[in-house]
């Protein structure tokens, strides 16, 4: 069984440059295939997104632009982490209930995902997540 101990922080290659900053995402940082790529942004301020766990599914997620904090549950312990940095990425493994709120003006949420959208992957019920 996963725990929350399993999520984790993950720099992601800054190459400096005066004309601006490049940060590249290849198969080496992100510890899984990567078969899906999405974003979030305009989330009207007080909204949440996410309210989820998957059953096999991994994701990582980049604050592009702006910060937002994510609230990880693996039905004992919780804790929150805030994203503000484009060189940093949050892996969550399977299992894990998720919930993304406190999105700044402007903000953007990128997700790399290990699968293809799979509804059967998704326990959207938080009373379903406990029993799993």
């Amino acid at each position: 069984m996963k725990t929350i101990n399993d999520v984790r922080i993950i720099e992601i290659p800054k190459i400096k440059d005066p004309r601006g900053n490049l940060s590249v995402i290849e198969k080496e940082v992100v510890p899984f295939e990567m078969k899906r790529v999405y974003y979030l942004y305009d989330v009207p301020s007080g909204s949440s997104r996410g309210g989820h766990a998957h059953i096999e599914q991994k994701e990582f997620l980049i604050a592009l632009s702006g910060s937002f904090d994510v609230m990880l549950d693996d039905g004992e312990n919780k804790k929150v982490v805030s994203l503000n940095r484009p060189d940093r990425g949050l892996l969550i493994v399977d299992g894990i209930w998720r919930e993304l709120n406190n999105f700044s003006a402007g903000s953007v949420c990128l997700v790399v995902s290990s699968d293809v959208f799979l509804e059967e992957d998704y326990i959207r019920d938080y009373k379903k997540f406990l029993e799993f």
